[in-house]
């Protein structure tokens, strides 16, 4: 098989996972089509090298992998963050939840390492799950490693309909008392320009650093050349911290994101700027759909169990935990499980059905403004702390927890 074909290949079933996503408006997630027809093609007709013919090798990966975490830490603004202190306190108390019953579950039925390889997916995304698999993959746990991926896989399933039901429920709530005048928003929460539409910014202004050069000279190769250097650095430090301490080059990646942001060495976004983050995206994907091709049958029947047994674990354990300290900070059950929902899919299906749902319950562009205020903040910072920041951390720890296979 060719080089082109093959990327042919690959390239249509990812448009083929998000046609059947925005024609069932993401009750079918695309990462589940995507599987689906991978799966379909490695029991078939597809060599089993199908991704690394098409271009997208591990050490591809590794480096997309670094420009795209760097990228995320530049999303971080403090002052955002501060005014939705109530969302973020949800926030983490849903992924505790998830970490207390996953664990316990994982305990009394399965395993540690099982405990371990699926935490870090279920309160996170892309970035999260390919360092869990491979992870388990270096550890000798192939089971593992793509059970790490099903995870990420599925688990739009339970959170994209609860999601959307506790989005409607809060939304008549607002509207009932919006129309009997008794309605007043406690906080005024603007939604988050950058993640909302900052990657669509044809703004290509110099960051603070290097206000004093043109902004002509902000080219792309020199966003990529920025990136790079920090992505670097996190690996430079990561390696002089190893003889004292285990830390991930992806959570320091991360880090190194929000200071050279908050510095001024990055601006936000920056390889959506760069004309990169959709390629970078893809290429991970498709890294993603490659640890597939280990899947054999028999292996998805044994793990289908597990699975759906941990996916309703931490559905349960997010619903009481977020459920007691939105009561405690008075936010309504709805809201403050919809928050927590967000850490099964982040930006930017947060976004879509966040939106998808306040014009499912009303066409008035005042109610409109009224439920966008209330609701879409809280959904994308709860997105942004839980997949964005908490998970990659998470991963980039626990991964040095796994116990290799003897």
């Amino acid at each position: 098989m060719s080089q082109m074909f093959a990327l042919l290949l690959v390239v249509v079933i990812l448009y083929l996972g998000d046609l059947v996503s925005v024609r069932t408006k993401a009750w079918i997630p695309s990462v589940f089509v995507c599987a689906v027809l991978f799966l379909i093609g490695y029991w078939t007709f597809f060599p089993q090298d199908i991704v690394s013919r098409a271009g997208i090798t591990p050490v591809v990966a590794v480096m997309l992998m670094y420009l795209l975490i760097t990228n995320m830490g530049t999303l971080l603004s403090v002052p955002e963050l501060i005014r939705q202190w109530k969302t973020i306190i949800i926030s983490l108390a849903g992924i505790a939840g998830i970490m207390a019953t996953v664990f316990v579950v994982c305990m009394l039925m399965f395993d540690r390492n099982t405990a371990i390889v699926t935490i870090p997916p279920l309160v996170g995304g892309i970035v999260s799950a390919i360092i869990m698999s491979k992870g388990a993959a270096s550890a000798g746990l192939v089971d593992l490693s793509v059970f790490a991926i099903l995870i990420y896989v599925m688990q739009g399933f339970a959170g994209y309909p609860l999601t959307a039901i506790m989005l409607q429920r809060e939304g008549r709530r607002v509207l009932q008392k919006y129309r009997r005048g008794e309605w007043q928003e406690t906080v005024a929460a603007a939604p988050l320009p950058d993640k909302a539409a900052g990657a669509a910014s044809a703004d290509n202004a110099m960051p603070r650093l290097f206000g004093r050069f043109p902004a002509h000279y902000n080219t792309s190769y020199f966003k990529f050349m920025r990136l790079a250097f920090v992505g670097w650095l996190a690996y430079l430090v990561s390696g002089w911290l190893a003889p004292v301490v285990a830390v991930s080059p992806f959570v320091l990646c991360l880090l190194f994101g929000v200071i050279a942001a908050s510095l001024g060495f990055l601006e936000r976004q920056p390889l959506q700027k760069a004309n990169g983050f959709g390629f970078a995206v893809m290429g991970l994907m498709l890294f993603i759909f490659d640890t597939l091709n280990r899947a054999t049958p028999e292996m998805l029947l044994r793990l289908l169990f597990p699975m759906l047994v941990l996916i309703a674990a931490a559905v349960v354990g997010m619903f009481i935990v977020s459920w007691v300290v939105g009561k405690l900070l008075g936010v309504s059950m709805e809201m403050a499980f919809a928050i927590a929902l967000t850490s099964m899919y982040g930006f930017p299906a947060d976004y879509i059905i966040t939106n998808e749902a306040i014009t499912a319950l009303t066409k008035d562009e005042k109610e409109r403004e009224v439920l966008t205020q209330h609701m879409l903040a809280p959904m994308l910072v709860g997105g942004f702390i839980s997949v964005t920041m908490v998970s990659v951390v998470l991963a980039g720890i626990m991964v040095g927890y796994i116990i290799p296979a003897v």
